[in-house]
């Protein structure tokens, strides 16, 4: 206990003290009972000779077939039950040689843990046998044995996913992890292929010490970094933040992964020529010997020229013999292009080579450094390994000395799937695939690279990011009106999407704003391009084809305005679709809400009218559409009966309508015939509701519809039927629903349910000079049932009128906007917008 909690041994020296201690208390254990032709044998992390606090011991009780059955059992008591007495976890057998020797067959655990064998006490002659007998096996059958372990590890990485990309990751059995770097060692053990040791070392050190401070600091044997261990892991660590400890271990973590890729690689590539070669010709290969035709031996494969000084060999991109990288300062880039284009790997030797010898890229590059750049950036999925091959060997920092901020640096927000620098060249892959819409691809492929650059230092990202591409594209070799144009992509990469789906796009105020930004037709066509790859990059929750209709519009307007035509006047009723206009009119007709469900099935779309009631199959996404006449409380209302059936709102658009005069004064007149019809085809509310657009008409109101599109998901089930929805609605706007109180008690049933961490507070913001017909407040929360009422009921009782709403939901992030004037249809005073603001957020805590 004192080696656990002193501070004078930390790390291997800790570990392999705490191995030696344990070896000693066992083997005192095994000596004073054990008969002749026994052992105890280390298996698996224990053999390995290095113990975390709260690791588990796999011991083996070796035996020779001599000592009695009764005898052996009570050996195995005597040393099994105190180590249960200990409360330490224990994974033990009792075996002869011969029995290992058949487990190791049928299991490959077993194999593994015995290539790891390391004798504890007894007689050592056995160890000694089973460790050579093991080790002649695995050799023997490398040939079958490596391909099941390398399955073994693609499932265990299907199934954990990958450490550096995860912000819990399990430090032992996701990719990169610990059960790779003893899949690497048994690798090495079979004499086949051997992985890079560059760094090897001390990610498998820096995995373990923040495993043994995780075990210490949580008292658990877990391997997995949650997030409300991860500031104690390392203030343990003697870290700064948690941030730190993601960002060391995503290194390791990547260390590992690369060295189990390349790893992998040669042995498929030995497997694949060595297998009907002599065993002489099969060594010569491994140590890097050529066949020769005259000695009997297959000639060795050509090699296929790739680029100046690269060449193919035996599937992989390798330097040719003739090339001379310290003398050719853009071999590196000029391989890795080929090699990406090709769609093959860069060969280890080759990456070694140019790290070690290449010399740097005079500033500003070369023409032809920056088009071989290019081309490696546009060359897709392939980008994505020569890249990594090239950071392992730290050359993407000494190309863009930028690069190492921003290097395994975690994103919190869960909608992004990986680190930032991992996220920028997934932004170019996905924009690879655009560059056939954009005139100048180059500046949107490094756009692409360097969006996000600046989220390696302190403040807004967009605002630092811009300075920081502008040196980056001075540095490359762009003009000074390329520089000009990528600092501008990097500023606003986040502004349409943001407009887009945050803001009233048929407010001319919106739309001018967004052309003062962006400049020129040839800037907003690359802006559009870097939009979409950069959303299609961070992950699912990040794009749809509601978000990309919504940007393609903001981008059709704004180019409007580009092309020298004045931006449309606001009105209240902005362009209606052909549905939007018929659920409008059937709303005013009727006086009630009226709902249609339009469901994305897979390989078709249906439209279907609430009065038709039935779901047909699950639908991949619903937009639900709700018109009614202007009153209070629609937008708390309709929000409450879409949490109260457990729908989550991925999108929501809320738009006040006026229809047209000439529309009403003849929907009037046949007012009464539509409320007859009701109960046959069930499209309004039923009750008397045809008096609302009489007296509207004969008192010379024009009439006023709110439209609410809605992105709704079924929270777990199937859809709620769509006259119930209509139902509900109804009885929440006269108040007898007792909606409030009926979210209280789901909200309450809810929040046991998450996790120990501590969202970041509400935050209900002003935004200046967006609109100048309302005020525009802006919403971001966590989402959670009930919240998108919560607000609504707020506005409501501030006395304000939402104009238009535009909701957006991005994983666990709810980012709302709402268009809100005073009752006499004015935007609001800077001071009754700041109260607003603040009673929001007091609201939301």
């Amino acid at each position: 206990m004192r080696l656990l909690q002193g501070t004078e041994l930390s790390g291997p020296d800790r570990r392999r003290a705490l191995s030696r201690l344990t070896d000693q208390w066992l083997a005192g254990l095994f000596a004073a009972h054990a008969p002749a032709g026994t052992a105890l044998v280390a298996v698996g992390g224990y053999g390995h000779g290095e113990l975390s606090p709260r690791s588990d011991l796999d011991l083996l009780l070796l035996h020779d077939g001599s000592t009695e059955a009764g005898a052996l059992a009570a050996l195995a008591d005597r040393l099994w039950y105190p180590v249960w007495d200990l409360g330490l976890a224990l994974d033990h057998s009792v075996r002869t040689l011969a029995e290992a020797r058949a487990a190791a067959q049928d299991d490959l655990k077993v194999q593994l843990g015995l290539l790891e064998a390391r004798h504890v006490a007894g007689d050592q002659n056995l160890t000694a046998e089973l460790r050579t007998a093991a080790l002649a096996r695995w050799r023997a059958e490398a040939h079958t044995r490596l391909p099941e372990l390398r399955e073994y590890a693609t499932e265990r990485a299907r199934r954990h996913g990958e450490l550096r990309f995860l912000l819990e990751p399990d430090l032992k059995e996701a990719r990169g992890g610990l059960r790779d770097l003893t899949a690497l060692r048994a690798v090495a053990a079979s004499w086949l292929a051997d992985a890079p040791r560059e760094g090897l070392q001390e990610a498998r050190d820096t995995l373990l010490d923040v495993r043994d401070a995780l075990h210490l600091t949580t008292g658990r044997a877990t391997d997995r970094l949650a997030l409300q261990d991860q500031g104690q892991v390392a203030e343990a660590l003697g870290l700064l933040d948690s941030d730190t400890l993601l960002r060391r271990v995503y290194e390791a973590a990547g260390a590992v992964g690369y060295a189990s890729d390349v790893t992998w690689r040669e042995v498929e590539r030995v497997l694949r020529s060595r297998s009907g070669a002599p065993r002489g010709a099969r060594l010569r290969g491994l140590l890097g010997g050529r066949r020769s035709p005259a000695r009997g031996g297959a000639p060795a494969q050509e090699r296929t020229p790739l680029a100046e000084g690269v060449v193919e060999h035996e599937g992989e991109a390798a330097l040719a013999l003739h090339a001379r990288p310290d003398r050719d300062p853009v071999l590196p880039l000029r391989a890795a292009a080929a090699a990406a284009q090709a769609g093959l790997p860069l060969a280890l030797p080759a990456v070694r080579k140019l790290s070690r010898t290449a010399p740097d890229l005079p500033v500003p590059w070369p023409a032809e450094a920056r088009e071989e750049f290019v081309t490696l950036l546009g060359a897709g999925e392939a980008t994505v390994p020569v890249w990594e091959a090239l950071d392992a060997a730290g050359m993407i920092a000494r190309l863009l000395p930028d690069w190492e901020r921003v290097r395994c640096r975690p994103q919190r927000n869960p909608v992004h799937r990986y680190t930032v620098d991992r996220h920028l060249v997934e932004t170019a892959v996905r924009a690879s695939a655009l560059t056939r819409r954009v005139h100048r691809p180059d500046l949107l492929l490094t756009g692409a690279l360097l969006h996000d650059i600046g989220k390696g230092w302190p403040g807004d990202h967009s605002v630092t990011g811009e300075t920081i591409a502008r040196d980056l594209a001075a540095r490359i070799g762009f003009d000074a009106a390329d520089t000009r144009t990528l600092a501008t992509l990097v500023r606003h990469h986040l502004l349409l999407v943001e407009t887009a789906t945050r803001r009233n796009l048929d407010d001319p105020a919106t739309v001018r704003a967004v052309a003062e930004a962006v400049g020129s037709p040839g800037t907003l066509e690359l802006l559009h391009a870097l939009t979409e790859a950069d959303a299609l990059a961070t992950g699912p929750a990040a794009w749809s084809s509601w978000r990309a209709t919504l940007v393609a519009d903001l981008v059709s307007r704004v180019a409007a305005v580009l092309a020298g035509e004045p931006a449309a006047e606001q009105t209240d009723s902005g362009e209606l679709t052909a549905e939007g206009e018929r659920l409008a009119m059937e709303a005013w007709r009727t006086g009630g809400p009226v709902l249609a469900l339009r469901t994305q099935k897979a390989g078709h779309q249906e439209t279907a009218t609430a009065p038709d009631g039935e779901q047909g199959p699950e639908p991949i996404g619903v937009e639900l559409s709700v018109a009614l006449p202007e009153q209070p409380g629609v937008l708390p209302a309709v929000a409450g009966v879409l949490a109260l059936h457990k729908l989550t709102v991925r999108a929501a658009d809320l738009r006040l309508v006026e229809l047209p005069a000439a529309v009403t004064q003849s929907g009037a007149a046949v007012a009464g015939d539509v409320a007859a019809a009701v109960p046959e085809n069930g499209a309004a509310v039923p009750g008397n509701v045809a008096a609302v657009p009489e007296n509207n008409a004969a008192a010379g109101e024009t009439p006023r519809v709110l439209l609410l599109t809605w992105r709704v998901a079924a929270q777990y089930g199937s859809l709620p039927q769509a006259a119930r929805l209509r139902e509900d609605v109804v009885r929440a706007l006269d108040g007898s629903l007792g909606l409030t109180a009926r979210l209280a008690e789901r909200e309450a049933a809810y929040r046991p349910r998450r996790t120990g961490v501590q969202p970041p507070p509400p935050r209900a913001t002003v935004a200046p000079g967006d609109s100048a017909a309302a005020t525009v407040i802006e919403v971001r929360a966590q989402d959670a049932p009930g919240l998108l009422h919560r607000i609504g009921r707020a506005l409501e009782e501030a006395g304000v009128r939402v104009s238009s709403a535009h909701v957006s939901t991005l994983g666990a992030n709810a980012v709302d906007a709402f268009y809100v004037t005073d009752a006499a249809g004015a935007p609001l005073s800077d001071v009754a917008a700041a109260r607003l603001a603040q009673r929001l957020e007091a609201e939301l805590r």
